[in-house]
């Protein structure tokens, strides 16, 4: 780690993540300061897949789960909110996860790719790169998920969103409001958006996770 970081610029890990068994792969390349505690962290990978954090949560590294103890949920020996990665001794290519909602159970995993020094001047976390947009966190994960974007539902959904927009394209606004199918447009949309990924909106959320880290005192 010493070789990888000075004083003034703190070490930096370039993490490979990945959604386990979802295919077409849903992957993101994050660059992550080791000054970030692993409560940060969880809000990173939330941002990065657009998912909300409402769910129970717990990273296993070195055999070790870390995560935030609740009342009546998991419990955990160390508070991950007062240890930062830093403290972990990771190493490139050592690999871990990340479970999150354990109802629908996603698992993210992580690897290592390289422990740098952070560039002057650079904002982090940011993501590097990425495919695919993130499924939403209340799909049952990986199989429900596999059956909700099943090519015939995507295609069905776009011909219905097709559909709508002629229709309010046509129709004067009394005959056909919108706002009167919003909750079937919203249902819609992530099939829309299955293939989309945009590197900037993502470094924006970031930006936006860090805020309000920051603001809430996390």
């Amino acid at each position: 780690m010493s070789d990888a970081a000075t004083s003034s610029n703190p070490a930096v890990y370039q993490l490979r993540v990945v959604l386990a068994w979802v295919s077409p792969l849903i992957w993101r390349r994050l660059l992550v300061p080791a000054e970030a505690t692993i409560a940060e962290w969880h809000a990173v990978l939330q941002a990065t897949f657009g998912w909300g954090g409402e769910h129970l949560h717990r990273f296993v590294i070195h055999g070790t789960g870390y995560g935030i103890s609740y009342l009546g949920g998991v419990g955990f020996r160390d508070d991950a909110r007062g240890i930062r990665l830093g403290e972990l001794g990771l190493r490139a290519g050592e690999r871990f996860t990340c479970q999150y909602n354990f109802t629908a159970d996603w698992q993210v995993d992580l690897r290592v790719e390289r422990v740098q020094p952070g560039e002057p001047g650079r904002v982090y976390a940011r993501c590097a790169g990425g495919r695919r947009a993130g499924p939403p966190e209340e799909w049952d994960a990986p199989w429900a998920s596999a059956e909700q974007t099943q090519p015939h539902r995507v295609f069905a959904a776009i011909v219905r969103a097709a559909e709508m927009m002629g229709r309010l394209l046509e129709a004067d606004d009394d005959v056909f409001s919108l706002g009167e199918h919003r909750d079937e447009l919203a249902s819609l949309l992530p099939l829309l958006g299955l293939e989309r990924f945009e590197r900037r909106t993502c470094n924006q959320a970031l930006v936006a996770c860090a805020t309000a880290t920051k603001a809430g005192g996390a």
